[in-house]
């Protein structure tokens, strides 16, 4: 019956496309970790099991793929009869997902205790557990040996980071079902979380849940919506701060909360895709209860200290854009080639370093029916430029060619059916051709 029932929710969303946050509504899909792997984002989740919940009750684990970011589909479901737990289990938290060496390795918490990792040939499976025990056991340090994020370096090594409260970290054999050394305690200066939001507690100052990224030759190490920095990824590390405050939110996504705060409960991840980066995290605001939660995606952008800004919490989400609601930041594209993003003067984020051919794409824009005009707020430019604006990608059909060197950057737009991709092409010589802050519809 086990796997009937998870064939019949296979069949029953297949497709899952929503235009808006969260990304897969009503399904309980939370402890989010997306990794994009040949050319398709794939989301390891912990799965909430209904929204009557009144505890945490997770009795599987979900791998779920999308090509855009916002139409998603259900790969397969992972049992704890099929790991080395043997037995149905209702405590399946945080996840993890990699490919290395043409397998695929999915990382598992058992509860708060321990972590597995079962291996397959395909991200449908058939999995297999190839230990038949816990790769991390809840003995081998002074933390819980659960919630583990996978993190690989610019050399091609992989590690296992995991914990509460206190972090540790080990780097994995090749066959990345073995830890090649013992776990490291990962030292954290000026320690803040959800429990410790003032830097004062004496006890609980971080969380679960701790994740790693790499960007700009520099690690960060997060734990929620609280980051810290460091040159070396085995620490120590900084505290810099929260990337969520009260001026994120949209309204009707600020509560309900939970018991701590909006600085609660965040787990989540930070990845990259075509130049752009996005935290995908856990959210209780259309749902109600901290019990069954969603997962939601933002952009995110980095200061030239490498310090990230806060993120918009919102219902638009990413890799979609609605026409009517004004302006649309350039630096929230879709996809870009060759160019990079830089803070301007109104605290927000530009585009820049355009060169010839360099190009943006908007993908899903609706509520383009009605609009004839569209403008353009460029900070400077550098150099004459112009702009193609094409269907698709840089090779698309051409909606038309913008000479943006005048004061004019409004110009006439053809009406197209919604949604479309945009892409924006750019033309001129020289290395930095201008800085792009945003466009709109009339």
């Amino acid at each position: 019956m086990k796997k009937l029932s998870i064939l019949l929710l296979l069949l029953s969303s297949q497709l899952i496309g929503f235009s808006q946050n969260p990304i897969i509504p009503n399904k309980g899909a939370n402890d989010p970790h997306i990794r994009i792997i040949d050319g398709k984002a794939y989301l390891s989740a912990s799965h909430d099991k209904e929204q009557e919940n009144t505890k945490f009750i997770m009795d599987d684990w979900w791998l779920w793929e999308s090509d855009n970011l916002v139409d998603w589909k259900l790969v397969t479901m992972l049992t704890p009869e099929e790991t080395y737990i043997g037995k149905p289990f209702t405590r399946c938290w945080a996840t993890d997902f990699t490919k290395r060496n043409g397998k695929y390795y999915w990382y598992f918490s058992e509860g708060n205790k321990q972590t597995g990792v079962v291996v397959a040939d395909n991200p449908a499976g058939p999995w297999k557990d190839p230990l038949g025990k816990p790769l991390l056991t809840e003995e081998m340090t002074p933390t819980d040996e659960y919630d583990m994020g996978i993190i690989e370096d610019d050399k091609g090594d992989f590690y296992i980071v995991f914990g509460v409260w206190n972090f540790h970290i080990a780097k994995l054999n090749e066959d990345m079902i073995s830890l090649a050394e013992d776990p490291k305690e990962i030292i954290i200066n000026n320690q803040h979380g959800p429990y410790n939001q003032d830097g004062k507690a004496t006890e609980w100052k971080t969380d679960d849940k701790p994740f790693m990224h790499m960007y700009n030759g520099k690690y960060y190490l997060s734990w929620g919506c609280f980051y810290a920095m460091s040159d070396n990824l085995y620490g120590p590390y900084d505290y810099k701060g929260s990337i969520m405050e009260k001026s994120s939110f949209a309204k009707g996504y600020d509560k309900p909360t939970w018991p701590n705060g909006f600085k609660q409960g965040r787990h989540g991840s930070f990845f990259e895709w075509h130049n752009q980066w996005y935290f995908s995290y856990c959210d209780i605001s259309q749902t109600g209860n901290r019990f069954f939660r969603d997962t939601f995606i933002s952009y995110v952008h980095y200061k030239a200290n490498g310090e990230m800004a806060l993120i918009r919490v919102d219902g638009i989400g990413v890799g979609n854009y609605d026409a009517n609601q004004g302006a649309i930041n350039a630096a929230d594209y879709f996809k870009s080639s060759g160019t990079s993003k830089i803070e301007n003067k109104k605290g927000d984020f530009s585009v820049t370093n355009f060169k010839n051919g360099d190009y943006l794409t908007f993908q899903k824009v609706k509520g383009l029916e009605d609009k004839s005009q569209i403008r353009f707020n460029v900070t400077t430019v550098l150099n004459e430029v112009s702009m193609e604006v094409r269907l698709n990608n840089p090779d698309g059909k051409l909606l038309g060619t913008y000479n943006l060197n005048g004061k004019m950057k409004k110009f006439d737009f053809p009406s197209q059916k919604s949604p479309v991709d945009l892409c924006f092409v750019f033309k001129g010589i020289g290395e930095s051709l201008l800085v792009l802050d945003s466009f709109e519809f009339k």
